[in-house]
């Protein structure tokens, strides 16, 4: 059993985003040079694989000693157990033809060379080093019985990322193909729920609700207009947020009820959740109904905001208590309350992926 907090392996990482790409390098499970952020060039494959040689090879030059292996993330489906890049990727057209980058850095480099989906990855991390085992953790120490083994994890930044662990593993699926674009976007019949949780999606919404839809502003800029920092329509800027809030609550309610485990959430918009989350829990703890007109909970657990104190307190409490086996004195106990935990990400997203690339790539070389 690898211990990636001992491990003395030096592993290069990427966090490839349509934006930009972050590169480093981790030895026992922390960044040992500071990372490097660099433009991704994603409609340029030039410029792209340029920048990612430049990239790897400016981390290469601050280390002691040789790395052992190429370990990142690609935004999208692909085939990754093979390193090629290539399909329906929405924010990295230059790829879409199909393009071999991981038999291309392994030339380049002479080195092992491994690619997994970005969401993926943030999931690995956080089950391996953040809100997975620091909810254990909790538990533990309540003296609870429950423990958490599956994890779902959702970037928000150039588009919606989704990555899942299963019983404590990376689950990349049969096709590496795990994706959360193609869910329905609520209220839009025929359009992607990416279409209302992305950049794309924070600029468009706050030219709605501002009534100028020329607004030219990025999300960073609407987030200090909800702040009051910077001039501009506030009321706007926060219904921004709450409407991608909304969505994103529906997108969980519709996949965490399959996944039935812990949330967490990241990236460069979360930034900004603190405004998304009341419409997030809203619409995750709201009602469905029957054709009779019945209304039933969406899901059949309890929600709990896991970085609110009181809230994160009732969820590791539980219902726990004793009951007696039929026709006997002998106690068990049991806690019947199903719940399921939600919170902003414990590493960020840049760590939580570099560290799920890391330990990816030290399992693989220990095979």
């Amino acid at each position: 059993m690898i211990n990636y907090k001992t491990d003395p392996r030096i592993i290069l990482t990427l966090d490839t985003g349509g934006t930009n790409m972050v590169f480093g390098a981790m030895q026992r499970g922390e960044f040992i040079v500071e990372p490097l952020t660099l433009p991704a060039y994603a409609d340029d494959l030039d410029k792209c694989l340029n920048t990612m040689v430049e990239g790897f090879r400016a981390i290469i030059d601050q280390l002691d000693e040789r790395p052992a292996a190429i370990s990142f993330a690609f935004p999208g489906p692909a085939d990754y157990p093979n390193g090629i890049i290539g399909g329906q990727l929405l924010n990295f057209p230059a790829f879409r033809e199909g393009v071999a980058l991981g038999p291309y850095l392994k030339k380049k480099f002479s080195m092992p060379v491994y690619i997994n989906n970005d969401g993926d990855l943030f999931a690995y991390g956080e089950a391996l080093g953040g809100l997975l085992p620091e909810t254990n953790e909790m538990l533990d120490e309540r003296g609870s019985r429950k423990q958490y083994k599956n994890l779902l994890g959702f970037t928000l930044g150039t588009g919606l990322g989704v990555g899942m662990v299963v019983n404590g593993q990376l689950n990349r699926g049969d096709n590496s193909c795990i994706e959360m674009f193609s869910i329905p976007y609520p209220g839009h019949p025929g359009v992607f729920a990416e279409e209302g949780v992305s950049i794309r999606a924070a600029k468009r919404i706050y030219g709605e609700l501002s009534g100028n839809p020329e607004h030219g502003l990025e999300p960073k800029d609407i987030f200090e207009v909800a702040e009051g920092l910077k001039e501009g329509d506030l009321e706007a800027a926060k219904g921004t947020f709450a409407q991608m809030g909304a969505t994103l609550g529906e997108v969980i309610a519709m996949t965490v009820s399959i996944t039935d485990g812990l949330v967490v959430i990241g990236g460069g918009l979360a930034g900004a959740y603190k405004y998304m989350k009341d419409a997030m829990f809203e619409a995750i703890r709201g009602k469905a109904y029957r054709l009779n007109g019945e209304a039933i909970d969406k899901l059949a657990s309890k929600v709990y905001d896991l970085d609110d104190p009181d809230q994160c307190r009732q969820f590791i409490k539980g219902e726990q208590r004793q009951i007696k086996i039929y026709n006997s004195e002998i106690e068990v106990s049991y806690d019947p309350q199903k719940r399921i935990g939600i919170a902003l990400s414990k590493l960020g997203a840049n760590k939580a992926v570099s560290l799920g690339a890391y330990t990816f790539a030290l399992h693989q070389l220990s095979r």
